[in-house]
């Protein structure tokens, strides 16, 4: 069995529930992976299921996402759905603001890397960026 170098989503009962429109990126750290999803473009070659607009296929791992991805003509590469529980805003470059309102966002999967939040992570990276 191979593992994963993404974790799974913190609620695989709870995959395919949460909302469509969501925020997208943003935050620099994740709380929660909710759920792993890949948009279809019916405009692109997928499968015309919902009167020409754009559907997604949800998942609890990415593995099967990228599967999902691979095999489904008009697909994008996956997406993963996060919960922040704190974040970091950055209305203007360069300016960062701790904030501490629950929020949904859609992630590149390559962004987990290294971005679970952690006590210290928000604190250090606001203090690293300091003026």
């Amino acid at each position: 069995m191979t593992t994963s170098p993404y974790p799974i989503a913190i609620s695989p009962d709870q995959v395919g529930e949460y909302p469509a429109l969501t925020k997208s990126g943003g935050g620099y750290f994740y709380d929660d992976v909710l759920e792993y999803r890949v948009w279809v473009h019916p405009h692109a070659g997928g499968e015309d299921l919902h009167d020409g607009d754009d559907y997604y296929y949800a998942f609890a791992t990415f593995e099967d996402a990228a599967e999902c991805s691979n095999e489904t003509p008009g697909a994008e590469q996956p997406l993963v759905l996060v919960r922040q529980f704190e974040s970091i805003n950055e209305p203007s470059p360069g300016v960062f603001e701790h904030y501490t309102t629950e929020r949904i966002t859609e992630w590149r999967v390559e962004w987990l890397a290294d971005c679970k939040r952690t006590a210290a992570s928000i604190p250090d990276f606001l203090k690293s960026r300091a003026r």
